[in-house]
């Protein structure tokens, strides 16, 4: 009979699965959190911070846009078009709700039809701002999961 010995050293365990191939899914905790910045609107509105009109219209889509496209830009987040177009649709969502909830409008409903051009315009102004995300991404050589990636 032949003893079967043990190897003397143990086999090395492989760190991490490995990926696998496929879609890379949206972030919508990123999402989420991306478009909760349309919350500054009425924020600054109520404390008075930024000031009024033009000025405070300006310096919240300019910190709106410096983060969205910081955040997905920066990092390695995959698919950023698509993450950053789905962002100003829920952008546009929570501006939406937030204005009907709480007369942002003046209080007349006079303005009701402008809801879809405006949601059209915060998707529009998200997919622009993932252009320029997925533009850093390449510049700086990342190479996030896209669609179909192996």
């Amino acid at each position: 009979m032949t003893s079967h010995q043990p190897s003397p050293r143990p086999r090395p365990q492989p760190a991490a699965p490995p990926e696998t191939p496929g879609r890379a899914g949206i972030s919508w905790p990123l999402v989420a959190g991306l478009a909760s910045l349309a919350l500054l609107w009425p924020l600054t509105g109520l404390t008075g911070v930024g000031g009024t009109g033009a000025p405070r219209a300006l310096g919240i889509v300019a910190l709106t846009a410096v983060v969205w496209i910081g955040v997905v830009g920066f990092g390695r987040v995959p698919r950023p078009v698509a993450t950053l177009t789905l962002t100003g649709l829920a952008s546009g969502v929570v501006t939406l709700l937030v204005s009907t909830l709480f007369g942002g409008t003046g209080g007349t409903a006079g303005a009701a039809w402008t809801a879809l051009p405006a949601l059209a315009m915060d998707v529009g102004w998200g997919a622009v701002a993932g252009v320029a995300a997925l533009g850093i991404q390449r510049a700086r050589g990342v190479r996030a999961p896209q669609d179909g990636a192996r």
